[in-house]
């Protein structure tokens, strides 16, 4: 999906990324360009010759998520067990886009799509997953990051922060025509965490990815290649990153990855509900625009279900 995902998007083309380009990479400029297809919601994403990418928030304010992966993304990589993309040149405003933006190295691996039936279990993947959370919610927090605004997020908050929003998310999936879930359960399940321990309390600050999902993740031979998208890096309580393992991970590769991980029952739970919630919203937002991220989401949200009991 390549057009506007949001009320407020910012109009970006190649003309504009060559432009850009120009003017504050020149080194870069001539290399070919393309729009990829598989553009985020946050970011639009350019291929730039056969090594680069290019990547421009899709809306006003997201330059603070290209400003965060360049303080803060050399510091979590260099302990991270697994290739994460190296930012090689952050770009200004220009041309009447008012945002900064990033030149990228490319990173080869293919985005996973959830686990089908009579597929051997991703054993291998969800170990992979797990060193790549427990490192990096393991990694000392500097002074700074503990004080800077720009990595605290709501996905690092306490999950009954979300119960609003959660609920207000189920009402308005009702109104979607050809939405298969059963919302009723999605109800019952989401009461249900909201009574589990631990569901409002703060934690003292730890690292996480804040949005480790399949589409942001490579894979290649089974295994975990990269794992990309750090402009939502954030310090605070990391249980949000568990969702992956609905998300990717079969029954048996979810299990594995949940000794790795080494939780308690109530924080693996709130894992769970992130996982809830995070589907939940998807479909109210992008069921129109998105519709491959509302089928893998949709996915996880019957896995979700599935694991009760």
């Amino acid at each position: 999906m390549t057009g506007p995902l949001h009320d407020d998007e910012l109009p970006i083309d190649e003309p504009l990324v060559r432009s850009l380009l120009a003017a504050s990479c020149p080194a870069y400029a001539g290399l070919p360009l393309r729009r990829l297809d598989a553009s985020g919601s946050s970011n639009a994403l350019f291929r730039l010759g056969d090594d680069l990418l290019v990547r421009l928030p899709r809306q006003p304010g997201g330059t603070s998520t290209i400003e965060n992966e360049q303080r803060w993304l050399p510091y979590v990589a260099a302990s991270l067990p697994v290739p994460v993309p190296e930012v090689l040149a952050v770009g200004g405003p220009g041309f009447g886009y008012p945002e900064r933006w990033s030149v990228m190295r490319w990173l080869e691996g293919e985005v996973p799509t959830g686990p089908t039936r009579g597929e051997a279990p991703r054993s291998a993947l969800a170990r992979d997953l797990a060193s790549a959370v427990t490192t990096l919610r393991g990694l000392p927090v500097p002074d700074q990051a503990a004080t800077d605004p720009g990595l605290r997020w709501y996905r690092g908050e306490p999950l009954a922060r979300m119960d609003a929003s959660t609920r207000r998310a189920i009402a308005e999936c009702g109104a979607i025509d050809g939405l298969d879930l059963d919302l009723d359960a999605c109800l019952a399940m989401w009461e249900a965490t909201m009574r589990l321990p631990g569901v409002s309390d703060s934690v003292p600050p730890r690292w996480h990815h804040a949005d480790l999902v399949a589409e942001n993740l490579l894979v290649r031979d089974g295994r975990l290649a990269g794992v990309l998208d750090f402009g939502g890096l954030a310090v605070g309580d990391p249980t949000v990153d568990l969702a992956v393992a609905w998300d990717v991970l079969d029954p048996v590769a979810r299990g594995i990855f949940r000794d790795l991980v080494d939780v308690d029952e109530a924080t693996w739970l709130r894992g769970r509900g992130w996982a809830l919630a995070l589907g939940l919203m998807t479909f109210p937002y992008y069921w129109s625009t998105l519709p491959g991220r509302c089928a893998q989401r949709l996915a996880m949200t019957r896995a979700v279900l599935a694991s009760v009991g």
